[in-house]
């Protein structure tokens, strides 16, 4: 095998140097367009991480889906599994992994960080999965009660964006009128329960089991403060133009498992609640706080660049860049999803 790529390359040099000695420059961009397609992999490591945004890329996992629309084209499929997007940006950032689902926060932080990432699809839109709660036998019964209160949130994430946010829609600053306490998403019951906070600010699936449980209860959305929660598929810029149809291949199984979450198997519902620490009845509760679009939207860009915003405001990012200049809009419009979903 290996001697007859190396006969291959060395014909298509000798090639090459004909062309160039009778077409000038034309030829360049013939060797460059080729370049592409003699680097495409036969393997694609693909990132995925417990949260329900997620939810249609879980499904073609236990369905097999990709590795099935993968064998054509020989190509082998790897999962790699992580807790949340900064390990996953880590992941692609050494090539360990070529493609990837994550938040808007970790999403436009690795490619302010140097990455060279493209955002090429949609995985779900969340304005609903972001959410402030307080204990259910609160006295605080809205947004601005919270005012002189202590609030909890992940520092940096898009759940702090939600506080700053739906505070400044009620007249109320998070700099003066609140107390802002870092805590991990996995402790907001404890800290509710103990009073070591008044409120919290969280995503799914977190906020449905909380609810359901019985531990609390929902004073505000994102929808009430213009916050989407896009939550982009994004992947390696070289790994992507070089393997194009991979690309398509798993938007298109993507768009499929969105077609699969009112029909779920009992199985797979039970192995996707799994992963997602989730009881099963509970899945289609949180998946509808979902907009699983694939399409990249107008409204996605604007609210990235927003995130991209509210980072430097923070501290977290030195300065603004464009997240337009990142967005690869070709790979969605290459794949055929209207097979799967109504396509707007």
């Amino acid at each position: 095998m290996k001697k007859t790529r190396i006969l291959s390359c060395l014909t298509a040099l000798a090639l090459g140097i004909t062309m160039l000695s009778g077409c000038g420059s034309s030829s360049e961009t013939k060797d460059s367009d080729n370049a592409g397609a003699n680097n495409s992999s036969s393997v694609v490591n693909i990132a995925i991480q417990p949260s329900a945004a997620f939810i249609p890329l879980y499904i073609a996992r236990e369905n097999g889906w990709i590795e099935e629309a993968l064998k054509e084209q020989g190509v082998e499929v790897n999962w790699n599994e992580f807790e949340s997007g900064p390990p996953m940006n880590e992941s692609l950032a050494s090539g360990s992994s070529d493609i990837g689902v994550m938040g808007d926060v970790p999403a436009v932080s690795s490619i302010a960080a140097g990455q060279k990432n493209e955002i090429i699809a949609t995985a779900a839109d969340g304005a609903k999965s972001y959410a402030m709660l307080v204990s259910a036998d609160s006295d605080i019964a809205s947004v601005t009660d919270l005012k002189g209160k202590k609030v909890g949130a992940t520092v940096g994430s898009t759940a702090h964006n939600l506080i700053d946010k739906i505070l400044a829609k009620n007249n109320l600053d998070i700099n003066s009128d609140i107390e802002l306490v870092n805590i991990s998403t996995g402790d907001a019951a404890t800290v509710l329960s103990t009073g070591a906070v008044d409120a919290v600010a969280i995503w799914e699936p977190n906020v449905t089991r909380l609810v359901a449980d019985g531990t609390a209860k929902i004073i505000g959305e994102g929808p009430d403060c213009g916050l989407l929660g896009v939550n982009p598929i994004i992947a390696r810029a070289e790994y992507a133009q070089n393997n194009p149809e991979v690309i398509r291949v798993i938007i298109e199984q993507y768009a499929r498992g969105v077609a699969a979450l009112d029909n779920l198997d009992e199985n797979v519902k039970k192995k996707v609640a799994d992963a997602l620490s989730l009881d099963p009845e509970l899945l289609a509760d949180v998946a509808a706080k979902y907009e699983y679009t694939v399409k990249i939207s107008d409204a996605d860009v604007e609210n990235l660049q927003d995130t991209i915003s509210f980072l430097v405001k923070i501290g977290n990012l030195d300065k603004e860049y464009e997240i337009k200049d990142y967005v690869k809009r070709d790979y969605v419009e290459n794949a055929d999803i209207a097979q799967y979903i109504n396509v707007k």
